[in-house]
């Protein structure tokens, strides 16, 4: 077994899932005060992949990645929805 960095973080992680080479279908970037948020959302599933940035980053639709992630509860005007909370992510 590799041991390279994903491998660290799922050991010591019980909850991370670590998937790769997944088509990303959209990507958005939007500016909040300190922080600009970034959600993609993957071929084949429905819940979003959402991570933040200090800057924006170049637009990665169409590309594939490797993602490491955790389901979240979020609360969108009093309705729960889930997403996952994107630890790692690279271009594949």
């Amino acid at each position: 077994m590799k041991n390279n960095p994903v491998d660290k973080l799922l050991k010591s992680h019980q909850k991370l899932t670590h998937s790769e080479m997944v088509k990303v279908v959209s990507h958005v970037q939007r500016d909040t005060k300190e922080w600009v948020l970034n959600t993609v959302m993957i071929e084949g599933c429905e819940v979003p992949f959402k991570y933040k940035r200090k800057k924006k980053y170049k637009n990665i639709e169409g590309q594939r990645v490797n993602l490491t992630y955790y389901p979240v509860i979020e609360s969108v005007a009093g309705i729960e929805m889930e997403a996952m909370k994107v630890v790692r992510i690279k271009i594949a």
